[in-house]
C-alpha cells in the first residue's frame, strides 16, 4: 500500500486548507482504516482523525468542530477539510491505513497500530 498526501501549505489563523491522500495497492479483499496523525517540531506524532471502513469516525478533541474527515472508496482516497485554523495546528499531516480490526476504532491514537504512512505535507498556520 502506499500513500501520498496533498494539499499542505501556508495559511492564515482562522483560514481553511484541505488536505488529500491518494492510496494504491489496497487488496480488494479486505477493509482498511484510514487517519489523519500530524508531528510538530519537538512533539510526538499525534491521531487528528479517523475513519473505518464502515465509516466510523473520530477526532482528536483539539480538532473537534472544526476538522472534517472524509473517504472515497471508489477513489481509494481520504481526506481532512481544516477550517479555523490556529498556530497549533502547524505540523507535518501525514496520512495513514492499516487493515481494519475490530479494536481499532478504540486504539486508533497509537502510531504503532499504522502500518502504512504517506510522506508528510506542512500545514503552517501563520499571519
Amino acid at each position: 500500500v502506499q500513500l501520498q498526501a496533498f494539499g499542505g501549505g501556508l495559511v492564515q489563523p482562522g483560514g481553511s486548507l484541505g488536505l488529500s491522500c491518494a492510496a494504491s495497492g489496497f487488496g480488494r479483499d479486505y477493509y482498511y482504516a484510514l487517519a489523519w496523525f500530524r508531528q510538530a517540531p519537538g512533539r510526538e506524532r499525534e491521531g487528528v482523525a479517523y475513519v473505518s471502513s464502515a465509516g466510523i469516525i473520530h477526532y482528536a478533541d483539539s480538532v473537534k468542530g472544526r476538522f472534517t474527515i472524509s473517504r472515497d472508496d471508489a477513489k481509494d482516497a481520504v481526506y481532512l477539510q481544516m477550517n479555523r485554523l490556529k498556530a497549533e495546528d502547524t505540523a507535518i499531516y501525514y496520512c495513514t491505513s492499516t487493515l481494519q480490526t475490530e479494536t481499532l476504532s478504540a486504539t486508533w491514537r497509537h502510531v504503532s497500530n499504522w502500518h502504512y504512512w504517506g510522506q508528510g505535507t506542512q500545514v503552517t498556520v501563520s499571519s
